[in-house]
């Protein structure tokens, strides 16, 4: 079922499908919510799943503070909506920046979280400059002559062979995207904080997942930012890049019930 907020005169769209405990799902950058089809498919059989366009994103209008935080802000006022505090919420990439915020603000919000193919840290300046020059392609070029170039290299090299309609698929996506959007989105991750912190206080069970040929966040610093979490599970896809719920769907979306079925069970021990 397809909804809709107004946050500060802006229409923000996201989906609902299936029952039961909740769990929302945040997608990454040039990205929509389909991205979560395979897996919103899979645990609607148990669980109640939201999948929000983020702004700028799908049918999503930008939001006037296209920050970090201020994305934070509209998952807060959508979790609120449906009344489903405390609730695990996961986040792939930007996703995983946006659901650290909020996690950082309003932890009451959360029951779980999850890193997928994101990171606690903040930009290197090296990291930095890479997207000062994507900006700067995007501006110029547009953003699906970027998202051709960009796309591709999110997978393992492998999925390529594999995979190529998923990928072709994927680009033409990003025919919709506009190129704000791209621009905004990359401002507010060169802007963001460190979050290290974040993970260190959790009190509530945190989901990492990995993938081992991650060009965009290095397996080697995602291993070293789970051992900051109290309550980690970890679990490292060998056959994927970025893109871990494309690649290998099947894994993903039985470690991600496993992990959902683990904070259900913790959840009613503690209420």
């Amino acid at each position: 079922m397809t909804k809709e907020i107004i946050f500060k005169d802006k229409r923000i769209y996201y989906k609902t499908s299936g029952n039961g405990k909740p769990v929302m799902l945040l997608h990454g950058f040039g990205e929509d919510g389909d991205i979560w089809q395979k897996q919103a498919e899979f645990l609607a059989i148990n669980y109640k799943v939201i999948v929000p366009d983020l702004p700028g994103s799908g049918n999503s209008e930008l939001a006037d503070d296209m920050s970090i935080e201020g994305m934070a802000e509209v998952v807060k006022t959508i979790l609120e909506k449906e009344a489903l505090a405390p609730c695990p919420v996961i986040g792939h990439s930007m996703g995983g920046y946006i659901t650290l915020a909020l996690a950082e603000k309003y932890p009451q919000l959360l029951s779980a979280f999850g890193l997928f193919h994101s990171t606690s840290y903040d930009d290197s300046e090296e990291k930095k400059a890479t997207r000062r020059k994507a900006i700067e392609f995007i501006y110029n070029h547009g953003s699906y002559e970027f998202l051709k170039t960009a796309i591709p290299n999110l997978f393992a090299s492998a999925s390529g062979t594999t995979m190529p309609a998923v990928i072709a698929a994927l680009i033409e996506k990003g025919k919709k995207i506009r190129k704000e959007a791209l621009i905004t989105y990359y401002e507010a991750m060169i802007a963001r904080p460190d979050r290290t912190t974040v993970l260190r206080n959790a009190t509530v069970p945190v989901l990492f997942v990995i993938g081992e040929y991650d060009g965009a966040v290095p397996p080697a610093d995602s291993l070293q930012q789970s051992h900051l979490s109290p309550i980690a599970d970890v679990h490292i896809l060998s056959d994927a890049g970025h893109m871990g719920m494309l690649e290998e769907v099947e894994r993903t979306n039985h470690l991600m019930e496993r992990f959902l079925n683990f904070v259900a069970e913790r959840t009613e021990s503690f209420s």
